[in-house]
């Protein structure tokens, strides 16, 4: 059901996207955003949020798009929120188990005294084949269709 999304967001990273806006461009219209806003709200969390290596961008894309579909407006919706750090924990577990890791610097393989510079690098054929990225965009982008596809399935209790 959702698999063109699947497809759409190795396709927006291999275009040029980060790995992050990637994720969250190919589900956003399913929340009523344009994928301009899209790629404008999680351009910061790509190369492990900001390029630092840290939780990979592909999770954060798929935690964001876990905070459209069941994060609550509501300040004082205590069982809301609950819910919503329940979903991303499942996601990101998911991610974990399929990847290893949850962080951009254990995923590339990258030693702790690699230097973490802004400028992100050329996309090149050299580029794709060092780098897992467009693996952790299908990944992430998979998991969260398939908890949609879940959560749109009634309970079979």
């Amino acid at each position: 059901m959702y698999e063109d999304r699947v497809k759409k967001a190795v396709e927006l990273f291999k275009s040029g996207y980060n790995c992050s806006q990637s994720v969250v461009a190919a589900f956003a219209d399913l929340y009523d955003l344009d994928e301009k806003t899209a790629l404008r709200l999680s351009a910061s969390f790509g190369g492990g949020i900001g390029r630092m290596r840290q939780t990979c961008g592909a999770a954060c894309g798929m935690f964001l798009l876990a905070g459209l579909e069941s994060g609550s407006p509501d300040a004082d919706d205590r069982e809301g929120k609950a819910h919503n750090y329940a979903v991303v924990q499942q996601l990101a577990a998911r991610f974990k188990e399929e990847n290893g890791s949850l962080i951009c610097s254990e995923l590339l393989g990258l030693s702790g005294s690699t230097p973490v510079v802004s400028t992100p690098e050329a996309r090149t054929a050299e580029y794709y084949k060092k780098r897992p990225c467009a693996m952790m965009v299908e990944t992430a982008a998979r998991i969260f269709a398939d908890y949609l596809e879940k959560a749109a399935k009634p309970s079979q209790e």
